[in-house]
């Protein structure tokens, strides 16, 4: 059984996120990470601000999907054999609103199909959960930030909880005592993009390293959380001289 110190939650350049793949691949694996998962942007394709996302180069897309999946498998290979590091494909469903109750994000690991985000969250999660993929509540809270706000999931958990595997405790440095008190089944990431958002709250992982067992670990909650406290300064002379 291995400790892997492990974020599920990193934007790349496939969405709004500041590295490429390969960059984060190697920002995480140069800092002993057992375990990440890439979960770039899926935007609803109807509505205004799904319509702006898309235009604007900030949602993957049904057509640039396929593409993606490859560049993560790719990588996924590297990441192994050059750190020993696990790379979990993933992607963010994403509904945003103006409206706090109604936007929702879920993380949806483990699997490299694609999953039509214009469905209700309800056939999104019992879509995922047939392909076996794991289901993270994304901030399920008000995260304190000028962003679309997500409570949809936590406001409906009672009814969804059974098709959803973790939920988010933490918005980067903060821990949510709400989240961490409920009784549901948790995990810290870092909801990454730029390099000063790595420092932040994190899970440790007991797992034997494979795919399959970690997903399971995470599910039965052999997981303990961690911050991280890397010094910042170093992390950003390291990519600028590249």
């Amino acid at each position: 059984m291995k400790l892997l110190k492990t974020d599920l939650h990193i934007h790349s350049q496939f969405s709004d996120g500041q590295l490429s793949v390969a960059e984060i691949v190697d920002l995480y694996g140069a800092r002993g990470y057992g375990a990440i998962a890439i979960t770039d942007h899926l935007c609803e394709r109807g509505g205004v601000i799904g319509h702006v996302s898309r235009r604007l180069n900030l949602s993957l897309t049904k057509e640039n999907f396929p593409r993606y999946m490859e560049t993560l498998w790719r990588e996924k290979e590297r990441a192994q054999k050059q750190y020993g590091m696990l790379l979990v494909p993933g992607f963010e469903i994403t509904k945003n609103s103006f409206f706090h109750q109604r936007g929702a994000h879920v993380l949806i690991l483990g699997t490299t199909d694609f999953i039509d985000p214009d469905q209700g969250i309800e056939e999104i999660l019992y879509e995922a959960k047939a392909k076996n993929a794991l289901t993270i509540a994304a901030h399920p809270f008000l995260t304190g930030d000028f962003e679309f706000q997500t409570l949809q999931l936590w406001e409906q958990r009672n009814e969804w909880q059974h098709l959803i595997d973790l939920w988010e405790v933490n918005y980067r440095h903060k821990i949510f005592d709400h989240v961490l008190n409920s009784g549901l089944p948790l995990v810290a990431s870092s909801d990454f993009h730029r390099l000063n958002h790595f420092n932040s709250w994190k899970t440790v992982v007991h797992s034997t390293g494979t795919q399959e067992d970690f997903i399971q670990a995470l599910r039965e909650q052999r997981v303990e959380l961690f911050y991280e406290n890397s010094p910042i300064s170093q992390i950003f002379e390291n990519f600028c001289h590249k």
